[in-house]
């Protein structure tokens, strides 16, 4: 008896190590599956990333192509503009739209920058109150011509 009680306990110790090393060898192969899984999304979310960055480059590239053909339209017109105005009217508004064209200011520049913007405010006499003040225009003792207005 003694010897299958033995015999009964090595086959339940190694049913459970058989058990224990077959649970260990399924765990490490799905930990090894994550690994490639992971390693498989992370090369592709670069590759996207590669892809995105190479689309904003044309983007600009394009963008900047547009605006230059824009330029280039917008010198032409003027130009055509220009000699057709120096054509069909005088020469000097010819040579104004053609010095406008170049980013020059008119004959008159120095004149133009001595301009001053207008004042929102009157000129007052030293002493005096200025228009923006509260009681301006308005007198302490009523006038006579405003008695009489008032008492009618």
């Amino acid at each position: 008896m003694h010897s299958t009680s033995v015999l009964i306990l090595v086959g339940i110790l190694g049913v459970a190590l058989g058990t224990l090393l077959a649970f260990l060898a399924v765990r490490t192969r799905s930990g090894e599956h994550n690994s490639q899984e992971l390693e498989a999304r992370l090369h592709e979310a670069n590759k996207k990333l590669e892809d995105f960055q190479l689309q904003v480059n044309e983007h600009f590239d394009q963008t900047s192509q547009l605006v230059q053909n824009l330029t280039e339209s917008y010198r032409e017109v003027h130009e055509y503009l220009a000699n057709s105005a120096m054509r069909l009217s005088s020469q000097d508004i010819g040579r104004q739209m053609l010095e406008a064209g170049s980013g020059k200011l008119s004959e008159n520049e120095e004149a133009l920058k001595s301009v001053s913007p207008p004042r929102d405010w009157a000129p007052k006499e030293p002493g005096a109150k200025g228009t923006l003040s509260e009681d301006f225009g308005l007198d302490k003792e009523p006038q006579e011509g405003a008695e009489t207005a008032s008492n009618r």
